[in-house]
């Protein structure tokens, strides 16, 4: 498969990328090879051998994959086949999170070497197209993202290759865990800058997941003391409490609009439920903001227009991480946030189809499950 990109930081050199297979190994004979996980159907994922990827151009880099964690993107691709008009052409291969080590280098390369641990940053922009040129490489007009049909297969395999400029080295006794966390930490930190938020503000999580998860750490980074989540699994709502959340509510049991006798400045709908829109436009305050982080499997929102207009609310939607991803792993070395708190599950790579099955069902009060190669 060849895909084209250009270089994030050269906006102006396009080069090729290419994911191409082993021609021959280091014998000379016949193809090396390794395994990838491959959607084949809803509900269906299987592992299989292809051939190996291999270095093309000069600034590719050959990962060994160490750990990838499961998102809920690709739970969505996983039950239902595309998320809006992203259609999975069968088979395909998902998954962004993910960390792994340096195995070879091309000519180009100087930021990292052969052994190197380090993050993925899934998002290749082109860096020349309107939105690069306005600071808005995540809604590049060109990007490629790892794991998303019609793009870049995805890395839950034993070896991928990306552009050195999606390699980041894990440094400062970061761990691989905390790579593959960083992806999820670095949309929870975009969300908050994009909210403006103050340690003042008073804030509500609507859906506690990974990425509800990582609103509330970094909005705690911010100051912000003042922070209810909502959540339907009661081991997750549990996770909250104990990461500083003052209210924590099951919508399932209780009534959220009646648990704290305030209104809030901004709401993080974290779920893309349609009760979750309606519970978020009640819950704010006359000229609150509400950042839609969450993606829904539905194509049209609602919300109640009366209430809406006369509290003259603000409404913002979260597009993945706009180069937040060093930040995100300054923070967890710095001990400002901990990406390990959102962990719950470990499996290895041949459990892969138990791995999504628990993860789809929410069975076991999974909140994140890391797949682990080796």
């Amino acid at each position: 498969m060849s895909i084209e990109y250009e270089n994030l930081h050269k906006p102006k050199s396009p080069i090729s990328f290419e994911v191409s297979s082993a021609e021959s190994d280091s014998d000379g004979g016949g193809q090396e090879m390794m395994l990838r996980s491959v959607l084949t159907g809803i509900d269906k994922i299987e592992i299989i051998d292809v051939p190996k990827p291999f270095i093309v151009n000069d600034n590719d880099v050959l990962i060994r994959m160490t750990v990838v964690g499961i998102c809920g993107s690709d739970i969505h691709y996983y039950s239902t086949g595309r998320i809006g008009s992203q259609v999975v052409q069968y088979p395909f291969t998902v998954g962004h999170e993910g960390a792994g080590v340096v195995e070879a280098v091309g000519a180009a390369v100087t930021s990292v070497k052969p052994g190197d641990p380090i993050a993925v940053e899934p998002s290749v922009a082109c860096g020349h197209c309107g939105q690069c040129l306005a600071g808005r490489p995540h809604t590049c007009e060109n990007n490629l993202f790892l794991g998303c049909p019609g793009q870049i297969e995805g890395n839950l395999a034993e070896y991928i290759v990306m552009p050195e400029t999606q390699c980041i080295k894990l440094q400062g006794g970061l761990q691989p865990d905390h790579g593959a966390t960083s992806e999820p930490l670095a949309i929870g930190c975009y969300a908050v800058k994009q909210a403006r938020i103050k340690p003042t503000n008073s804030i509500a999580i609507i859906g506690f997941g990974p990425i509800g998860m990582s609103v509330l750490q970094m909005a705690k980074a911010n100051g912000v003391e003042t922070i209810l989540v909502s959540e339907k699994i009661n081991e997750r709502g549990s996770i909250a409490r104990k990461n500083g959340a003052k209210w924590v509510v099951n919508p399932l049991e209780e009534n959220v609009l009646e648990t704290a006798d305030i209104q809030f400045d901004v709401v993080f709908e974290c779920c893309g439920q349609q009760d979750a829109m309606d519970t978020a436009v009640e819950l704010l305050k006359p000229g609150g903001k509400l950042m839609v982080v969450g993606i829904p499997e539905f194509d049209r929102w609602s919300f109640c227009a009366d209430v809406a207009r006369r509290k003259e609310l603000s409404f913002t939607h979260i597009r993945r991480q706009n180069d937040c991803t060093h930040q995100a792993l300054d923070m967890i070395k710095e001990g400002e946030v901990d990406g390990s708190a959102m962990i719950t599950h470990h499996f290895r790579f041949d459990q892969i189809a138990e791995a999504f099955d628990m993860v789809k069902n929410y069975r076991d009060g999974v909140m994140k499950a890391m797949i682990h190669f080796g």
